[in-house]
């Protein structure tokens, strides 16, 4: 087996066209969130490098058969999952080092999980009904027989960030590819590598023919825009901040291109007064610390009855206490640091406007003691702020828990759906009816009840209003990659 890793005197390659080649920016540095260290050097692409590999794209899509061979591609997208198990424990090392994440979390949603789900995309490639016969039927007095035909969009741009790589990367590169596009992916400037190793896999083990994959590390964020507004460019797909997503839907508009929108969310987290309210709490506080809350769809309100307040608060703060910021390589760690200095000061200076709005830090609040190096943020728990507040309206990306009391269920969906974002959330509650009503009100994406997990590659995963437009995963996030095309043939 080849080993990924580059090595420290060397840097990861772009893939362009079926090869692998260093960009013509030079090289820039990717460090380790934990340690602040320098890992090693990703290329660093231009605007012709994007050029090249958005040419790439489109010769791959227009002269070849890539489109049309179901069965082919539902291959090279199993060689691709088969050849990123055989690397599973460099890819791990990566990842813990770049990205920050937690040793645990490898084992599920940050490697492991998005490499098994390409399965799923593969199979949806030879089993999906590609064509749909409507029936004969006499338009305007002629005998025509309709058929609906779904097709691939054509050259998919994507644009990744850095919190959940080979989840957000291979949730886009597999159904996309699955549908039979070709791909030109822009990962995050903070994790080059861990985008920079796959497409070194599909270069080397795999037989995904030249151009249908193109893979293009730069630090320079205006290769995105580049990308989005590219008429050769079919669709975009774009994970990311709000702000960002709405730049991109403008860029992409000049050329009215499709896009898909992942974006922000801030969650609520509804207890109710017949809940175990301890025990609720207690998750909701373990689960804003995954991460170090560097998650879209973490909840990060958590909502309590007012005549529970007291218990609420007891069980979120001694759950926040108890969890310690620490290094992502120890198998204990739940909260490692956040992915740079930049992302630290944010969520600083959001604790700073909880203070100045009125608010109580009652945990946490700052850098741990003891830990100089490494961007890391304690688990922190805010009160005393109403949903208004700056730091319940704003995506903080950190492992930051605004608590907030309510006075009846209605009153609780009604703060939950006091948000411009809608993209996840959570009822806990003893009567079915109740959790009913309450999830029947909350404008979102996605539920939990009473701890489910919707995570999974057959559902459907976005959000209302501006968490995003479309879905990613399952057969929607799929379809979200196809044409629809109406054959009518008279006869």
């Amino acid at each position: 087996m080849n080993n990924l890793r580059p090595a420290e005197s060397e840097a990861s390659l772009l893939l362009i066209d079926g090869k692998l080649v260093p960009g013509s920016g030079g090289v820039f540095a990717t460090h380790n969130p934990a340690t602040e260290a320098v890992l090693g050097y990703a290329a660093n692409a231009t605007a012709a490098d994007m050029d090249g590999a958005i040419t790439a794209a489109r010769r791959a899509f227009d002269e070849s058969d890539w489109s049309r061979d179901h069965g082919f591609r539902a291959r090279c997208i199993r060689q691709l999952r088969d050849a990123l198990v055989a690397h599973t424990d460099e890819l791990r090392e990566i990842t813990i080092a770049e990205v920050g994440a937690p040793a645990m979390l490898t084992g599920g949603p940050q490697l492991e999980g998005p490499i098994a789900d390409l399965g799923f995309a593969a199979d949806l490639a030879e089993t999906y009904s590609w064509e749909t016969d409507l029936g004969v039927a006499e338009p305007m007095g002629i005998r025509t027989r309709r058929t609906l035909r779904r097709e691939a969009v054509g050259v998919v741009g994507a644009i990744t960030p850095w919190n959940f790589p080979h989840q957000i990367n291979l949730a886009k590169l597999g159904p996309a590819l699955a549908a039979g596009n070709t791909v030109v992916l822009k990962p995050a400037p903070d994790t080059p590598w861990c985008a920079a190793l796959v497409g070194k896999v599909i270069a080397e083990e795999t037989d995904i023919p030249p151009g249908v994959v193109n893979i293009v590390t730069s630090d320079d964020h205006r290769l995105g825009a580049q990308l989005a507004e590219d008429p050769r460019v079919d669709l975009v797909s774009f994970t990311g901040s709000t702000p960002t997503g709405k730049a991109v839907m403008v860029a992409a508009a000049a050329s009215l291109k499709k896009v898909f929108l992942e974006l922000g969310g801030k969650s609520a987290f509804i207890v109710l007064d017949d809940a175990d309210v301890a025990s609720a709490c207690s998750v909701a506080a373990f689960s804003v610390c995954v991460h170090a809350g560097q998650g879209c769809a973490l909840s990060t309100r958590l909502l309590v009855p007012r005549s529970r307040y007291d218990e609420a608060l007891e069980a979120t703060a001694r759950t926040l206490r108890s969890i310690r910021a620490g290094d992502p390589s120890k198998p204990g760690t739940v909260c490692g640091p956040v992915i740079s200095k930049k992302q630290r000061d944010r969520v600083e200076r959001y604790v700073g406007l909880a203070r100045a709005e009125g608010g109580t830090i009652v945990c946490g609040g700052g850098r741990p003691a003891g830990l100089e190096q490494g961007h890391f943020f304690e688990p922190t728990l805010i009160t005393d702020v109403s949903n208004s507040s700056t730091v319940a309206q704003e995506e903080i990306f950190g492992p930051v828990l605004v608590l907030l009391p309510y006075e009846d269920d209605a009153d609780a969906i009604a703060i939950a759906n006091d948000s411009p974002y809608g993209l996840s959330g959570s009822v806990w509650g003893s009567d079915p009816q109740r959790v009913k009503k309450v999830v029947d009100g909350v404008r979102t994406g996605t539920l939990s009840v009473n701890g489910g997990v919707w995570y999974s590659a057959d559902v459907p995963f976005g959000g209302y209003k501006q968490s995003g437009i479309g879905r990613e995963m399952g057969v929607a996030g799929f379809e979200e990659y196809l044409e629809t095309k109406l054959i009518a043939s008279a006869g």
